[in-house]
């Protein structure tokens, strides 16, 4: 892949972004996702790639854009795979929580998983733990290789978890144990990728979500050299036949991060929306301006830049075409 495609895709993750950001604490989760995807597909167009969506929002006859084998660029450029998710915690969005984002990951055409619709039970750790840990050991036994491994007793673990019923018992265990837990509403991506930033004071993350997501997350980290796990989890037999005929011949085994992102290079890119714990969201600035605070990662060389732009909101195509659309 070009190195000027991780610059490319940025401005596909901030328009994403800027056309949620209205939606911010307003309580409709589909009006700013729609946003979002209509930003995203936009400016998708205007990139120079020959790509596939291969994690989108949801199936042909689901989803009117960014459907799963939806062909995206401008038709130049490199094949991929691509992986997205306009706005990674609509419902943080909807009530004006942290850690909302829109997030983009491009490989080349093969690398990416096609991961079904369905949980993924997942251990998320950054690069001190990346091959320490074993995503089928019992939570004891991960904590205490974990502290052993990081030098420090285990109450000071910080763990991150979604904050969910089924999660129950792991957290029961937790406290048991000692550790301090970061319980986290929405934003499955963001927690993930969280223990790969040591500014976060987060030690490595678990618990079941959503395995599109956690493609995304594995591109972001290994490009931070940290390490995901992941293990779907089908709750019927028509989920264990879909994952079979989207390419998982056993989907009960442990997925390693060549198996989620493949062996090649990677591009992960993302954009806040609210504030979160390594991205600070949308803020809006005097004379029609807006601020947006992004990354992009790029696996093949390790470089990460954090980005940070000032928007003349009346100049973003989106909003061009709507304010012809509504005039006309």
């Amino acid at each position: 892949m070009e190195r000027e495609l991780a610059l490319e895709v940025v401005r596909v993750t901030e328009l994403a972004a800027l056309e949620s950001a209205p939606w911010i604490g307003r309580g409709d989760k589909t009006s700013a996702d729609d946003a979002a995807t209509t930003a995203m597909r936009t400016m998708f167009d205007s990139v120079s790639m020959r790509g596939t969506v291969v994690i989108g929002e949801g199936e042909m006859d689901e989803a009117p854009m960014l459907y799963i084998g939806e062909p995206l660029g401008n038709g130049d450029g490199p094949e991929v795979d691509v992986a997205v998710d306009p706005l990674e915690g609509t419902n943080l969005v909807a009530r004006g929580l942290n850690n909302a984002l829109a997030v983009v990951a491009i490989a080349n055409k093969g690398q990416l998983l096609h991961a079904p619709d369905m949980y993924m039970q997942k251990l998320a750790v950054g690069p001190a733990l990346a091959g320490k840990l074993h995503l089928l050991d019992p939570v004891e036994v991960t904590l205490a290789k974990a502290a052993d491994v990081l030098g420090k007793p285990l109450s000071d673990l910080n763990v991150m978890i979604l904050d969910r019923e089924r999660h129950a018992p792991i957290i029961g265990t937790m406290r048991r144990l000692g550790a301090r837990i970061s319980l986290l509403s929405d934003g499955d991506v963001a927690g993930a990728i969280a223990p790969a930033f040591p500014e976060t004071g987060i030690d490595l993350y678990l618990g079941s979500g959503g395995a599109p997501e956690g493609v995304l997350a594995a591109a972001a980290l290994k490009a931070l050299g940290g390490e995901i796990q992941g293990r779907l989890l089908p709750e019927n037999p028509e989920q264990y036949e879909r994952a079979v005929a989207m390419g998982l011949a056993d989907p009960d085994r442990v997925l390693a991060m060549e198996d989620l992102v493949g062996t090649d290079d990677v591009i992960f890119a993302a954009t806040g929306v609210t504030h979160g714990e390594f991205l600070e969201g949308v803020r809006y600035l005097p004379n029609q301006r807006a601020e947006t605070h992004s990354i992009v990662m790029r696996a093949k060389t390790g470089t990460v830049r954090f980005i940070k732009t000032i928007h003349y909101l009346p100049n973003k195509t989106v909003r061009r075409e709507e304010s012809a659309s509504l005039t006309g």
